[in-house]
Formats: C-alpha cells, sequence, structure tokens
C-alpha cells in the first residue's frame, strides 16, 4: 500500500513552517506552534486520526 504523506516549508520575513503529514500513520506528533492550545488541538486530531503530524513554527506572536 501506497502511504499518503506530504511534507511543506512556508518562509516569510516574519515566520518559518515545516510540516510533515502522514495520512497513513499511527497517531504520532511532534509539535510546536508557540500556541499551547493550538499544539493541543492538533495533537488530538493526529492521535484520535492516526495521523502522523510534525508540525513545527518559528516566528513573530506578537501583536
Amino acid at each position: 500500500m501506497i502511504q499518503r504523506k506530504a511534507e511543506a516549508i512556508r518562509e516569510t520575513k516574519e515566520t518559518k513552517i515545516n510540516i510533515s503529514v502522514n495520512i497513513d500513520g499511527t497517531g504520532e506528533s511532534k509539535i510546536n506552534t508557540g500556541i499551547g492550545f493550538f499544539d493541543h488541538m492538533l495533537e488530538q486530531i493526529a492521535k484520535h486520526g492516526n495521523i502522523d503530524l510534525d508540525i513545527h513554527v518559528d516566528g513573530d506572536f506578537t501583536c
């Protein structure tokens, strides 16, 4: 079976985002967006959806 995977990198002057997704995963996640509640919700999606997520965000979070 072919696994459904994708990776993306997005860089701007303010942010750098690296994302890796495996739809046919086991629920593993490594998530650091800098926003705790958002990290928690993404972890729950990964865990309960058996989706592997690796998300790392560096950026300017000041408003």
